[in-house]
């Protein structure tokens, strides 16, 4: 994928754990925290002492209402992609007060763009997005996602930007 040159591609169905934050993202690290802890910890106290080799993959979250309400009021989803295998009943949740569990993420046709740069000034990239949407015959059909391929203070953070399209009219 080269960075901000739009494409159309496919993704498969996703199971993740999850942990919903209401407020503005900057504030949202123990969530974080708690989704990672609660993966790592169930990597490594459920399936590594079994033998089992438990994939964890990149940090992504939607953001199903950022252009309707102030930042303050942001839902955000965040989640990372796990092994089918893993159940609710496996998960050792590293915080009891910050729920984590496990959800079916749709898959389908995506419109998405390698971003290169701070979140805050991503939306020249989003606006460009959205026009190649329309201009290839698409629309919109699923919230706006992110997936995170470096840490906020990397010197130049990369993020995938993503949205479930259809065929205009289907």
């Amino acid at each position: 994928m080269k960075a901000f040159t739009p494409e159309i591609s496919n993704i498969k169905d996703r199971k993740v754990l999850a942990v919903t934050v209401i407020g503005d993202p900057n504030e949202a690290q123990p969530y974080i925290e708690a989704l990672y802890g609660t993966a790592y910890g169930t990597k490594f106290k459920i399936f590594k002492p079994k033998g089992v080799k438990m994939e964890i993959g990149e940090l992504s979250a939607f953001w199903p209402d950022a252009h309707l309400k102030p930042r303050k009021e942001w839902t955000g989803i965040w989640g990372v992609e796990i092994p089918d295998y893993v159940t609710e009943d496996d998960l050792i949740q590293k915080n009891p007060d910050i729920l984590v569990k496990i959800e079916k993420w749709k898959g389908g046709t995506v419109a998405q763009v390698l971003y290169e740069g701070i979140y805050s000034e991503e939306g020249p990239t989003v606006e460009s997005l959205h026009k190649f949407i329309a201009e290839k015959g698409y629309e919109i059909a699923g919230n706006h996602e992110e997936i995170y391929l470096t840490k906020p203070d990397a010197k130049v953070p990369k993020t995938i930007i993503r949205y479930i399209v259809k065929k205009q009219g289907q």
